[in-house]
């Protein structure tokens, strides 16, 4: 009996001694790890199952790799905690939202600025972007230790990038570079060579690079090499070819730049205010923070902001005519049909008896409704693309928005479609004389311009 007693009392003990033991620890670690986690009171039930885990190091790994694979399916600042989502009742909410808020009120006031000062600040602000988006892309995969062994592999990647910044805008704004300088001087010649011969010297600077990368490569680090090679070329494709279709559309008119990229604003502000106050669906796991009530306020008031300001923006020139040189000088020219307002009747009883609208507020619709279904999707890439890497923003450039990459995601779809559109339905199909005249003149010496004028005669004396 008094053994009996004796082996029950230590068993007792040893019981008393795991479950303290087993709860400092774990409240330890809870203390001690930064994380977001729904702690359970320790229990008699929980106690035999986390001895269980430790006698049993397959089930404890398998325990450990269900918690992993779950803390990726969202995000700590959007579990749930007592039934509802912690966007809705983070204490902290509105103090991100003042934060938020401040900085769109800076970048807006400075936008407003740039866009006053002209076509040429604006192309400036766009090459001052690209450039920020690519290091903070370029940062992404950096590794301090691979890189301390690789000097100079850095330089390798912004050689890439302003090659292609010379070969694209070169395509882009040829047109206001021959319009830059005048024939008398030296820099005309030099630009008309440049433009001429501007695919080959992009291709030897790009085929520099490669043997350059070629030679730089070390045994052991090729799969990182490789890797950084592939990375550098996707941000020219994805992020910088896109980005430089909007200083394609400034050269346009900086009504098809203020017009797209403020649908994109627009559509951005009123989703996140949307989702702050009504949102309760979720869209798309991608983005845990999208609402459906968000998505669909947002697409409304995106469409109908789109006539509206297409309605305002289209009644200045400064906004209309296009750019054809490099100068900031002040612009006039004939709007065209598409600027030029129509008069409809309406109905009796109304108390306007006719309204008037521009043509261009028609095109205004479907840049609108592509801002607010389609463009969003260059969002949900860019999340699924942090997700991937695990991290929550790209930079921390711009307090409350993240980096200048989160910001231009919806950006660099919309400048797209912008162009195209532009350029499908929107100009005419033939070339107007003021182009015609303006090739001539660029491309053409002064003798060859001289067989034209001579066919030119001969044929309107023929009619």
């Amino acid at each position: 009996m008094k053994r009996g007693g004796l082996i029950r009392m230590l068993v007792t003990f040893s019981s008393f001694f795991k479950e303290n033991l087993i709860t400092n620890a774990f409240s330890k670690s809870r203390n001690q790890i930064n994380v977001h986690i729904d702690f359970i009171p320790a229990s008699k039930m929980n106690l035999r199952i986390m001895e269980r885990d430790l006698q049993s190091p397959r089930s404890a790994s398998n325990a450990r790799a269900r918690n992993r694979r779950k803390s990726t399916e969202a995000f700590p600042d959007v579990m749930k905690v007592n039934g509802s989502d912690l966007l809705v009742n983070d204490q902290n909410k509105y103090r991100s939202m003042w934060i938020r808020t401040y900085s769109s009120v800076w970048m807006l006031v400075g936008f407003i600025l740039v866009v006053y000062l002209g076509h040429l600040y604006l192309w400036g602000m766009i090459v001052v972007i690209q450039i920020l988006m690519a290091s903070e892309l370029f940062n992404l995969l950096r590794r301090a230790h691979e890189d301390r062994r690789l000097p100079g592999f850095r330089l390798l990647n912004w050689h890439f990038f302003f090659t292609a910044m010379l070969f694209v805008y070169g395509r882009i704004l040829s047109q206001q570079i021959m319009h830059a300088v005048t024939p008398e001087k030296f820099f005309y010649k030099l630009a008309t060579s440049f433009m001429k011969y501007q695919m080959v010297i992009c291709y030897f600077l790009y085929i520099t690079g490669f043997m350059w990368f070629i030679l730089t490569l070390k045994a052991k680090m090729y799969k990182y090499q490789f890797s950084q090679y592939a990375w550098t070329h996707m941000i020219l494709i994805v992020v910088f070819t896109q980005s430089s279709f909007t200083a394609a559309n400034i050269f346009e008119g900086i009504f098809w730049f203020l017009l797209p990229a403020s649908l994109i604003a627009i559509n951005d502000v009123a989703a996140y205010f949307f989702g702050f106050f009504f949102g309760k669906t979720p869209l798309i796991k991608l983005s845990p923070k999208k609402t459906w009530e968000g998505f669909l306020g947002a697409s409304v008031t995106t469409v109908i902001s789109a006539f509206m300001l297409a309605s305002v923006l289209g009644r200045f020139q400064w906004f209309t005519c296009p750019r054809r040189d490099l100068s900031t000088s002040w612009l006039q020219c004939d709007p065209g049909p598409i600027f030029t307002p129509e008069i409809f009747e309406l109905p009796s009883g109304l108390p306007w008896k006719e309204i008037s609208v521009l043509p261009v507020q028609w095109h205004a619709l479907c840049l609108g409704l592509f801002a607010s279904v389609i463009a969003p999707f260059g969002g949900f890439f860019a999340s699924g693309f942090k997700r991937a890497f695990n991290i929550k923003d790209f930079g921390g450039s711009i307090p409350g928005h993240g980096g200048f990459t989160d910001r231009m995601d919806c950006q660099m779809v919309m400048a797209v479609f912008a162009y195209i559109y532009h350029q499908s339905f929107v100009i005419p199909q033939y070339y107007p004389v003021e182009i015609l005249l303006e090739q001539i003149l660029g491309s053409l010496n002064f003798e060859e311009q001289k067989v034209i004028l001579v066919a030119l005669n001969t044929s309107i004396h023929t009619f």
